[in-house]
Formats: structure tokens, C-alpha cells, sequence
């Protein structure tokens, strides 16, 4: 290698660090720093040490704070997750199954379902009225059937480019053997899957934990809090505690980072699966 190209190499990996510590490193610091403060030092909204580090009294009282109400929501939250996650994964990789191995009328109509469910946005009110029917508002089961309606689309157009790179023969050979078409999916098709499945669930796990807006329509009510609506709790028209509403958004943040860090592998493997087929 060239000393030319060996400077021109370092240089670009230079600045690529420079880039990610601007925006990734520097504002989780800003966010650790303004949960270390005082409320006067945190409304100040400045890039400094504080006077006194006040993080982890700032933490037992977010925690604390209109008894344990955080732990509520992460409950809640924990439970919309792993309940929508699950369906997700089982209702999507079916329907991606029968939507690439079928070519005919009614994989068409599923692909312009999935299509329409990536670029239509929700109708909210509509499905207010409708689980108000059926009397299913204000539950948890309710944002669960949402979210898992929200986010199959996006979990289909994953497994099925991930299920096109498996040679039909395995099928063939699976019904040959006496396989049922459920057998064949269940026994020889779902192992196979696994990266794109591994890709959907932390995706759509940080997704469903990570939402605002949801919970706020179809969750109203001090009971049904989730995560994310706690930094409600902190801020006002007339008053606002920011280094509390800081040192929420680092509790709230916690488990989706840890998924992160373990499965970021994973993810960019189940990405990438399936897009060149064999």
C-alpha cells in the first residue's frame, strides 16, 4: 500500500470516528451530564460538569416518583413488547412462507397488503371506535393487536426475501418424506430463518418499546403507562425538572441499548440475509 493511499485511508478513517462521536458520543454525554445536575444547572441547558453530582439522587427519585410509577411502565412496556414481538414473528413468518411459495392470486393479494401496510399510516381514530365496539380500549391487549398490525409489513418483506434464498427443493423433499405443509414450515422452514428472525425481534422489540405516540391514544390513564409517556411526568408548560427528564431518558433507554449491544450482529446478518439468492 502506498503512503498516499495509507494517509488518505487513515483520513477517512479519522473523520468517520470524528462524525460518529458528533452524533452519537456527544449527545448521550449531554444527556448524562444534565442528569448529574441540579434543577437550576440542568434548566440552563449547558454543555458543562456540574457544580454537584447529583445522578444517582436524581435516579432514586425518577424511580420513586408518584409511587414507583416508572416501574409500572416499565412493566407495561415489557409486556406490550414481548406480547407484540411474539406475534409478530409467528403471524409474518407464515404469511411471508405462503406469499413467496405461492405464486398466484392470493400471494398477489398479500403483497399488496404488505405494500399498503408499509406506506398507508394508521387511522387512529377509526380503531379507537373500533376496540371502543368491542371493548378492548384502554387495554393492553388492544396496543398489542396494533402494534403487531403496525409492524407485520415491515417483518414480512424481511422474511420473505430471507425465505427466497432457500432452495424449494428442500420443500419437495420434506412432502416426499410425508411432511405436511405446516410440518414443512414448522420443522424445516422456522430453523432456517433464524437470523431474519433474531433481526425482526430486536427491530421490532426497539420499535414497540421506543413508541410515544401509541400509548398516548390507545392507553390513556395513569394504570396503563408505558415507558415513554413516564417523561410526561417531568415536564410542563409551567415547570419543568429537566434533570430529572434526563436521568428518565437514561432508565427508559437502558434495555433497548442492551439488546442492541448484544444483537447488533445479528441484525446486520438477518439485513443483509436473503438479498443475494443462491
Amino acid at each position: 500500500m502506498s503512503i498516499s493511499k495509507f494517509i488518505a485511508r487513515t483520513s477517512l478513517e479519522i473523520i468517520s470516528l470524528i462524525i460518529f462521536g458528533i452524533i452519537f458520543v456527544v449527545p448521550f454525554m449531554f444527556i448524562f451530564l444534565t442528569a448529574a445536575k441540579t434543577r437550576q444547572e440542568a434548566a440552563l441547558f449547558e454543555f458543562s460538569w456540574p457544580s454537584e453530582f447529583r445522578l444517582y439522587e436524581n435516579l432514586k427519585e425518577v424511580i420513586e416518583f408518584s409511587d414507583y410509577r416508572v416501574l409500572l411502565a416499565l412493566q407495561n412496556s415489557t409486556v406490550i413488547t414481548l406480547g407484540s414481538v411474539v406475534l409478530i414473528v409467528l403471524l409474518s413468518a407464515g404469511v411471508a412462507f405462503v406469499a413467496q411459495r405461492r405464486q398466484d392470486r392470493v400471494a398477489s393479494i398479500v403483497n399488496t397488503i404488505m405494500l399498503a401496510g408499509l406506506i398507508i399510516p394508521p387511522a387512529v381514530v377509526p380503531t379507537i371506535f373500533v376496540l371502543q365496539e368491542i371493548r378492548l380500549y384502554k387495554t393492553l391487549f388492544s396496543l398489542i393487536m396494533v402494534e403487531v398490525a403496525i409492524q407485520m409489513p415491515f417483518a414480512i418483506l424481511i422474511f420473505r426475501a430471507f425465505i427466497a434464498s432457500i432452495p424449494r427443493e428442500i420443500d419437495e423433499a420434506a412432502i416426499m418424506d410425508g411432511a405436511s405443509p405446516w410440518q414443512v414450515f414448522a420443522y424445516v422452514i422456522l430453523p432456517l430463518l433464524r437470523p431474519a428472525i433474531i433481526t425482526v425481534i430486536v427491530v421490532s422489540a426497539v420499535t414497540i418499546y421506543n413508541d410515544f405516540t401509541l400509548p398516548l391514544y390507545f392507553l390513556p390513564g395513569a394504570d396503563n403507562v408505558t415507558a415513554q409517556v413516564t417523561l410526561f411526568s417531568f415536564i410542563s408548560q409551567f415547570s419543568s425538572q429537566w434533570n430529572l427528564l434526563f436521568a428518565d431518558v437514561i432508565i427508559v433507554s437502558i434495555p433497548p441499548l442492551i439488546m442492541y449491544i448484544f444483537f447488533q450482529r445479528q441484525i446486520v446478518s438477518g439485513l443483509t440475509a436473503g438479498a443475494v439468492k443462491g
